[in-house]
């Protein structure tokens, strides 16, 4: 049975370097560390790090990301793997934010879901719809 948990977070992104790869001369492309902490449901920090690609037409881009998240999820502790794929395309967003299979620890062993980010003005909101196999 799935269950929704949700809430606020704040990120912080800092540049990282794109040194030693093909494409750390191209300015299209970027490379950021990320920092979350998400508080309600899921109580939880995030690191993580996401590759970026923008391109000559306004509103165009494109992310990748993975990140770890670790805390409480309703009362029950572990960490978890979330992957990121997101996309503009011409100001129209599309974004997946996925629990990477398996990769749940502790009480959250074989978690599985979606999380969907809102932003409202400066706030960050999360949805996150998730399954759990059965606690013995």
């Amino acid at each position: 049975m799935s269950r929704l948990a949700t809430g606020t977070f704040t990120v912080k992104m800092s540049p990282l370097s794109l040194a030693h790869t093909e494409i750390e001369a191209d300015p299209a492309f970027g490379r950021m560390r990320l920092e979350k902490t998400f508080i309600g449901e899921l109580s939880a920090t995030g690191k993580g790090e996401m590759l970026t690609a923008g391109t000559a037409t306004k509103g165009s881009a494109g992310y990748v990301a993975i990140e770890r998240v670790s805390g409480t999820l309703h009362g029950r502790s572990g960490s978890f793997a979330l992957q990121h794929t997101g996309t503009m395309n011409r100001g129209t967003p599309e974004l997946s934010v996925t629990v990477v299979p398996d990769s749940g620890t502790e009480q959250l062993t074989g978690l599985a879901g979606k999380l969907a980010i809102l932003i409202e003005g400066a706030e960050h909101r999360y949805e996150f719809t998730y399954t759990l196999p059965t606690q013995p």
